[in-house]
């Protein structure tokens, strides 16, 4: 697929395709009550409850994540991603489509690990409310275990495509190259809202482009003139765009949108905020961005 978007006209359409491998990507973020208020849980059960016909449950929390990290939703190992791939049923001959319960955030984030690893992959434009606004049924419960896929690709990340905390620590120390863009909400960014992570604010010299920003009412991505006029403020930054949020998830979301808009120079900070503000020693600040 040449567009990293799909409509729900379209996957219904292709529901009955034997190369199509639905995901389910969702994962359920309770909004904070206090700083440090951090609660995730599965969104397996969600999709028990109801999900689009033959989409297969894609655990981020788990099955998609290095269990050794000290935050949610670590980068795995590529050898363990292929694996969960692999058991989820894609092949090489896949036609992928992600979605989740949130906008496509959630599925953002598993299209870029999948693009990392050369997957070629889409997201359902809205997500599950997209699905069922278009009058679309879901179905509950089990389904039938997937047959075990083959992927030819490497077990390798492509460079060019992850951050870690080092990497980010060089950029805010000047030894290299780089804008660094926050895309959580202007409050989180500055500072006056409660936050789930360990400190408020945003790391130096970072720009805030909100990924919610980058959709429409509906839930969908801006497109064309709208998105261009979203990500204008990027256009001058020195690249690359160096995207991070809370963990990962909003960023995959703006470069998502970035990749819509044919800009190619972007990475993401693995760890965000969740690693970066639980270090006491890395610096965080307040306030709004500079104009």
């Amino acid at each position: 697929m040449s567009e990293p978007l799909v409509s729900a006209d379209w996957l219904s359409t292709a529901l009955d395709d034997p190369r199509l491998c639905l995901l389910d990507a969702s994962v359920e973020l309770a909004a904070p009550e206090f700083d440090g208020d951090y609660r995730v849980e599965s969104g397996h059960a969600g999709w028990l409850a109801g999900h689009i016909r033959g989409a297969r449950h894609a655990d981020l929390l788990v099955d998609l994540a290095a269990s050794e990290a000290t935050f949610s939703f670590a980068l795995p190992d590529a050898q363990r991603a292929l694996d969960a791939l692999q058991k989820l049923g894609i092949k090489d001959d896949s036609l992928i489509v992600i979605y989740d319960r949130s906008d496509g955030f959630w599925a953002a984030r598993l299209w870029w690990m999948l693009r990392s690893l050369g997957i070629d992959a889409a997201v359902l434009d809205g997500g599950l409310r997209a699905w069922i606004a278009a009058g679309f049924s879901l179905e509950a419960g089990e389904s039938p275990a997937p047959r075990h896929g083959t992927v030819s690709t490497p077990a390798k990340y492509r460079k060019g495509f992850w951050l870690d905390r080092h990497d980010v620590e060089r950029v805010v120390a000047g030894e290299a190259d780089g804008t660094l863009v926050c895309a959580l909400s202007a409050a989180l960014f500055d500072g006056s809202a409660v936050t789930r992570y360990a400190r408020r604010g945003h790391i130096p010299g970072s720009r805030n482009l909100p990924a919610r920003s980058l959709f429409d009412d509906d839930g969908r991505y801006r497109r064309g003139a709208a998105l261009d006029e979203a990500l204008a403020g990027l256009r001058q930054a020195e690249p690359p765009l160096l995207l991070y949020c809370g963990g990962g998830i909003s960023a995959a979301a703006l470069a998502l949108a970035l990749t819509l808009a044919g800009e190619t120079r972007v990475a993401l900070y693995d760890g965000s905020l969740q690693e970066w503000a639980a270090e006491p020693s890395l610096p965080l600040t307040t306030g709004a961005a500079p104009a």
